[in-house]
């Protein structure tokens, strides 16, 4: 699971999910007037409302987060795990908004009192949780603000140079080649180029110059062919090198040296 796919949506969802757990600990209902003798239950007094606000919120937030670190998200009765997941949310804060309008319903000795309970700290507060973690996990793929990442990427050192050797590696930090410019290689005069260095790629026209970039959410890399099918997918807390733009889109090289055509490049970070 890649935590770096994860977006500030995913963010909220979580928080959502630690205050309803909090919630959980706290009165299903409150009464006027009750005799400090009357014990009130927590929302884990209630089978209904473990079941249908905080298990089912819970479950439901894990199916949201685990979905967006997964490379490919399996489906579950046809639907997207996410989907799934949100779902589960909905119904927890649709069960969490029926209780708090009947916290006595949910248990079977409130007390007496001519006016009935009124809903608890704990059910207001899973109530507030529930809507907030349903909000997120159906407006995260819609919203901008939502889907950027939660955990920045690290920036890599100053890009080489097209076609230049990087220290440690041609593309990225810290891959080992060996020989380099200038430097003699067995049964090769002082000065002469090695076959290294011949094997670089050649700096395309123009005034390009490559650059890295991480992406905010996952994209799809197409081949240089202009074939539809995705070659592979570029995940959100991963830098790539373009190498080459082509109108809007750009030529991208991935780490384990495939290229490709990115098509979206909105919201890039550089």
């Amino acid at each position: 699971m890649n935590i770096r796919s994860l977006t500030r949506g995913d963010g909220v969802v979580i928080g959502a999910a630690v205050l309803l757990f909090i919630a959980s600990f706290f009165d299903i209902y409150s009464i006027d007037g009750a005799p400090d003798s009357l014990e009130i239950p927590s929302l884990w007094g209630s089978g209904p409302v473990v079941l249908g606000v905080v298990l089912a919120g819970i479950i439901g937030a894990a199916l949201v987060v685990v979905s967006r670190g997964l490379p490919q998200s399996p489906k579950v009765a046809g639907l997207d795990l996410g989907q799934f997941g949100a779902a589960f949310t909905v119904f927890a804060a649709w069960s969490a908004l029926g209780n708090v309008f009947d916290p006595g319903g949910a248990v079977d000795n409130v007390g007496s009192s001519s006016d009935g309970p009124d809903a608890g700290t704990g059910l207001i507060l899973a109530l507030v949780a529930t809507l907030l973690m349903a909000a997120a996990a159906l407006a995260t793929p819609l919203v901008p603000a939502l889907k950027g990442a939660l955990i920045p990427a690290p920036r890599p050192a100053a890009p080489q140079p097209y076609g230049a050797q990087p220290q440690g590696g041609y593309g990225y930090p810290g891959a080992q080649q060996p020989g380099g410019y200038g430097h003699p290689q067995p049964g090769q005069p002082y000065g002469g180029q090695p076959q290294q260095a011949q094997a670089q790629p050649q700096p395309p026209a123009g005034d390009f110059s490559p650059f890295w970039f991480a992406v905010p959410v996952p994209r799809p890399l197409f081949a240089e062919d202009g074939s539809p099918t995705p070659i592979a997918e570029l995940a959100p807390g991963t830098w790539y090198l373009a190498v080459e733009q082509r109108g809007a889109a750009l030529v991208a090289q991935t780490q384990d040296g495939r290229r490709g055509v990115l098509q979206d490049t909105s919201g890039m970070s550089l």
